[in-house]
């Protein structure tokens, strides 16, 4: 039996989906952060579960030629990233293996079969996101903004992010100075005490507008007034500040009430020809270079003639509805999110787009009314959460016999268990493409071509 504070030397054999090195010890798996495949090491056991334990890498004795020196300063502290000591190459190639690994465990799919593809990435995977949406608290009596400590709610106070726009990071600095200069006080998780409890700035990649959003703990706002005029003479292409009030006791960023407090409600941005209006609270894939990358993969397996008819389950704020609305005869869109779907009639309005409707609901309930009255399309396009399709919403798949299911997935567990239920109702995976939206990051998003036997 592996005891915690036991040292042992092993040999790292594989990662797994949140990027730890795996090393076995007599078969028993160990998961350690920071080691990667092919490498030797002497680790420290630091907890020890029924089936695993967890390790902490002491001294390495052999390195993979894949290594190589993180370049952000504080990466072993902060858990945003988990693969920068993996080489670029080295994490598309993780990333591809670990679509392969689950498809064929969990999938019980035929990889002779089912061609798998390259991850497709990005020529310089730095500076992508265009949200920061960062805590803030208090340390020796001043504020600090930064992302969480890895497995932990403390927060490490951060200048600057290599995976952010350099244009959020400048605001949230300048931001978190000028709120502690007017007093300004933070919220306290544990207390339950104090004001601001996130900064949030949204990007515009194209259009260059940006969105300030202040979380808080209250309804009020102190020194409104000579705040907003601070910000806003620092920072021209700010064109919206928000204020968001949560007032409960949870985890959860947003909570229920929104007040504009300068500007607009909203600002623009496109992805590819279409423009879209983006608030506070919309979903909006957070790499503009890769959501285009991955939406006109879902567009090219979609195959559309300008004939069909086409269902986008979870459609969000509409964003893959207007991209397939471009070669579709009518696209519906169904989405749990009222204010998400006012926002996607907005954007189908602002792209002149007549063949675009939208319903809110849940998908698994709207999508068998919908067949139920007649509606049989002939594409179904799913992107949903990372719990995967719900039971009844492939059920009616299944029934509804589409020639083509288009699976966007943002977690390859789902969407092998997903695929599998597919296969057995008659349909076959033709071909998946796994895309880096989030270089440096364990995530992978991924494109499943489904079509009817």
């Amino acid at each position: 039996m592996y005891k915690k504070n036991e040292y042992y030397n092993v040999q790292f054999e594989d990662l797994t989906h949140d990027g730890a090195g795996v090393a076995k010890v007599d078969g028993f798996p160990i998961f350690v952060q920071g080691a990667l495949p092919d490498e030797k090491g002497k680790i420290k056991v630091i907890k020890v579960k029924k089936g695993f334990a967890f390790g902490r890498l002491m001294e390495l004795t052999e390195q993979s030629k894949e290594r190589q020196d993180a370049p952000c300063p504080i990466y072993k502290q902060c858990g945003g990233c988990q693969l920068q000591h993996l080489s670029y190459q080295g994490q598309l190639d993780y990333k591809q293996k670990q679509v392969k690994d689950v498809l064929k465990r969990i999938g019980k799919l035929d990889l002779e079969k089912v061609k798998v593809h390259p991850t497709l990435g990005m020529e310089d995977p730095w500076n992508y996101r265009n949200k920061a949406q960062v805590p803030v608290g208090e340390r020796e009596g001043g504020l600090v903004a930064g992302f969480y400590q890895q497995r932990s709610h403390e927060i490490i106070n951060m200048e600057r992010c290599l995976i952010q726009q350099a244009e959020n990071d400048h605001v949230v600095q300048a931001v978190k100075e000028i709120c502690e200069r007017f007093g300004i006080k933070a919220y306290d998780e544990k207390k339950h005490k104090g004001w601001l409890r996130h900064i949030i700035v949204r990007y515009g990649y194209v259009s260059g507008q940006m969105m300030l959003v202040f979380v808080t703990k209250t309804s009020d706002f102190p020194h409104t007034k000579a705040l907003l005029q601070e910000i806003t003479s620092q920072f021209s292409m700010i064109r919206s500040i928000v204020q968001n009030v949560n007032s409960k006791r949870t985890n959860v960023i947003f909570g229920e009430e929104t007040n504009v407090l300068f500007g607009s409600e909203y600002i623009y941005d496109k992805i590819g020809d279409i423009e879209f209006a983006i608030s506070a609270r919309s979903f909006y894939q957070v790499n503009p270079e890769q959501t285009r990358v991955l939406y006109d993969k879902a567009l090219e397996y979609a195959e559309l003639t300008g004939e069909e008819s086409v269902i986008d389950a979870y459609c969000g704020i509409g964003t893959i509805s207007l991209f397939l609305a471009q070669k579709a005869k009518q696209v519906f869109g169904v989405e749990i999110v009222p204010e998400a779907i006012e926002d996607a009639k907005r954007n189908a309005e602002l792209n002149g787009m007549s063949n675009a409707e939208f319903a809110v609901g849940q998908a698994e309930e709207v999508i068998p009314t919908w067949y139920k009255e007649g509606n049989k399309a002939e594409v179904i396009v799913v992107d949903p959460p990372r719990k995967g399709c719900d039971e009844a919403l492939l059920q009616t798949i299944i029934d509804m016999k589409p020639k083509r299911v288009v699976y966007v997935s943002c977690n390859p567990s789902t969407l092998a268990r997903d695929l599998h239920i597919l296969e057995q109702g008659g349909f076959e995976t033709k071909e998946v493409q796994p895309v880096d939206m989030f270089p440096h990051t364990s995530h992978v998003e991924t494109v499943a071509l489904i079509e009817l036997k």
